[in-house]
């Protein structure tokens, strides 16, 4: 683990937080990871020399276009696309749904469309409605309960010839399975179905590459890796070249700024920039995307330490439950887990206390929560690492779990939260 922790915490402002006293821990990433320094400088230096529209013949408009070129060229490095499939929006499933209206367009009654259990509802749901829309089927890959990891042995009676898409996650934002679709865009090409793939969890803690994941379309979200709110798709050329979407009739008519309505967020796509040049800066290489690929492989080994030691930790703790796939599963440093005698929303009160902020609820997998039983006893608690994270913070993570463990082992009238 090569991380100088201490140096990349400087980059965060927001680390330097307190709470009556006590340092905060953000082990939130999942649900939004704290935003890096240069981010927070690239929107505010766009902001201080002026803002403006595409278009105009002034330098403020000139440098905006320069923004928003300089912002797609990153998000390509990011994704092992090029920069002409590169587009933006609200977020990811705002991104997904005008997509899915595309896409779905060209669907007959009698095709399918596949998505899976495991999935956040951002990368279900779009597709569910176009198929509807259509007169299609929706086909679902199921998810092993006990494994935490799709069932992928059903894969030829899923996708067939009348597969239009294959929906599907790269890792799960719930419980931070990554998962193998090797096998889901072998089916999917040898069926000429499209493969859309979620890559919102996984991009801040994993290389991603759409041609080795088979992916046509892939999605993230940039406050999900150290900068700003803003959602990116990337779409293969062939494919983003014939899409028909929904546009004003000025606007322009070939990809990407097609399937970007309206203005853009132009101080977000500046400090695009900065965030993921944090994660370059880690790594080593010639292009950006060498070092952006090589960063992101240090990111996941200081993780990956980070987690293995918390789910030790955490699994020894009496009447914790752990859902995490096991030992031979690859995950993301996701965290999940119930403990006994305590609502989640609980366990996440007690933890916020004490200064370490973990999410609880079903993280919109819901179908998961529906799968697992926990639908109705409010999910599970989510503790998500971060490069920023440290051995200490982890520490204090299981310390609290345990104390609360025993706390409520001693009484019956234990204290609410």
């Amino acid at each position: 683990m090569s991380i100088d922790v201490a140096e990349v915490r400087r980059r965060f402002p927001a680390l330097a937080r307190t709470l009556r006293g006590l340092p905060v821990a953000y082990l939130d990433g999942p649900g939004g990871s704290q935003m890096v320094d240069s981010c927070i400088e690239g929107m505010a230096a766009y902001l201080r020399r002026g803002t403006a529209n595409l278009g105009g013949a002034f330098v403020t408009a000139e440098e905006t276009e320069q923004v928003v070129a300089e912002a797609r060229e990153v998000a390509a490095a990011l994704l092992g696309a090029q920069s002409s499939e590169v587009a933006f929006g609200q977020s990811t499933t705002a991104l997904a749904f005008s997509v899915a209206a595309a896409l779905g367009a060209t669907w007959r009654e009698g095709d399918n469309v596949v998505v899976t259990e495991l999935d956040h509802r951002a990368n279900v749901d779009p597709w569910i409605w176009a198929a509807r829309r259509a007169g299609a089927q929706v086909r679902w890959i199921p998810v092993d309960p006990e494994g935490l990891v799709l069932d992928l042995d059903g894969l030829d009676r899923l996708i067939d010839e009348r597969t239009r898409l294959v929906a599907v996650g790269r890792a799960s934002n719930a419980v931070g399975t990554i998962n193998d679709l090797g096998p889901v865009a072998l089916a999917a090409r040898s069926a000429g179905s499209l493969m859309a793939v979620d890559a919102v969890h996984a991009a801040p803690h994993i290389p991603l590459d759409m041609d080795d994941l088979g992916a046509d379309v892939i999605f993230c979200s940039a406050y999900k890796f150290f900068g700003p709110h803003l959602g990116i798709v990337a779409i293969r050329q062939e494919l983003f070249e014939r899409m028909e979407v929904a546009k004003v009739e000025p606007s322009p008519s070939s990809p990407p700024d097609k399937l970007e309505m309206g203005t853009q967020n132009h101080e977000g796509l500046a400090g695009l920039p900065g965030s993921i040049g944090f994660i370059a800066s880690l790594g080593t290489g010639v292009t950006l995307r060498e070092r952006v690929t090589s960063g992101m492989a240090e990111i996941r080994a200081w993780e990956d330490g980070l987690a293995s030691r918390l789910r030790k930790e955490l699994a020894a703790v009496p009447g914790l439950r752990p859902y995490w796939a096991g030992n031979g599963v690859e995950k993301t440093p996701t965290v999940t887990f119930r403990l006994e005698g305590y609502s989640p929303r609980e366990v996440a009160t007690h933890l916020a206390r004490h200064g370490l902020f973990v999410e609880d609820g079903n993280f919109y997998a819901s179908t998961l929560d529906e799968r697992l039983g926990t639908r109705d006893s409010g999910g599970w608690v989510r503790a998500g690492l971060a490069p920023y994270t440290t051995p200490e913070e982890v520490a204090a993570c299981h310390e609290c779990v345990a104390r609360l463990a025993a706390e409520g082992n001693r009484t019956t009238d234990r204290p609410r939260g």
